[in-house]
C-alpha cells in the first residue's frame, strides 16, 4: 500500500512539474500587426526613386472588418497605404485587391461573380474562402500579389510599377514584430 502511494506521489510531482514547465507561448493567429522585413525591386535599375536592391521597411496591418485590412507600408524611399481584402486558405491568409484596384486589375466588379444572398453564403462544403473566392471572382491565370504565412507570422506583398510604360516589382517580405 506505501509503496502504490509513493508512485502516485512520484507521477503526480512529475506530472505537475510538467504542467508547471511549459514554455509555449501563446500563439498569435491575428493578421493585425506591423511586420518588419525588405523591400527588394526586381533589379530595374533606372526606375526613377527606386531604392538600392534591398532596404529595410515595415508594413502596419490594421483589421477595418471581417473582411479588409488597411496596409500602411513604408521605408525611406516608399510610403503608401491602400485596402486589401483577406481570404483564410488553410494555414495562410490570402490578399486581394478591392473596389477601384480591383476592376481595373481584373475587368469587373468586386462581387459580380456571386450569384444570390452574401459573398460567402454559396460556399461549398470542405471549400477555403480562398478558394471561394477564386471560384466566384477569378479566371484561371489572374494574378494576386501576397499573403500572411500564419505558422512563420510572416507577410509578403508584391507591389506592381511603373517606370513610363517599365513595369517592374517591388517585394516586402517581413515577420510580425
Amino acid at each position: 500500500m506505501k509503496t502504490r502511494t509513493k508512485l502516485f506521489l512520484v507521477v503526480a510531482i512529475i506530472i505537475g512539474f510538467t504542467a508547471c514547465n511549459k514554455t509555449d507561448e501563446p500563439v498569435d493567429n491575428s493578421i493585425e500587426g506591423t511586420y518588419v522585413g525588405t523591400l527588394t525591386t526586381d533589379g530595374l535599375k533606372s526606375a526613377t526613386g527606386v531604392m538600392p536592391d534591398s532596404s529595410n521597411a515595415k508594413a502596419d496591418v490594421t483589421k477595418i472588418n471581417d473582411e479588409q485590412i488597411e496596409v500602411h507600408c513604408y521605408n525611406d524611399e516608399i510610403d503608401t497605404t491602400f485596402m486589401l481584402n483577406y481570404f483564410e486558405n488553410q494555414d495562410s491568409v490570402m490578399v486581394c485587391l478591392n473596389g477601384e484596384a480591383f476592376e481595373h486589375m481584373y475587368g469587373h466588379m468586386y462581387g459580380q461573380g456571386h450569384m444570390g444572398g452574401g459573398m460567402m453564403s454559396d460556399k461549398t462544403n470542405g471549400e477555403t474562402e480562398w478558394q471561394h473566392h477564386m471560384d466566384d471572382e477569378h479566371q484561371q491565370g489572374d494574378e494576386h500579389f501576397g499573403g500572411f504565412d500564419m505558422g512563420n507570422q510572416t507577410f509578403g506583398y508584391h507591389f506592381k510599377m511603373m517606370d513610363g510604360n517599365v513595369p517592374y516589382y517591388l517585394d516586402f517580405q517581413g515577420k510580425k514584430n
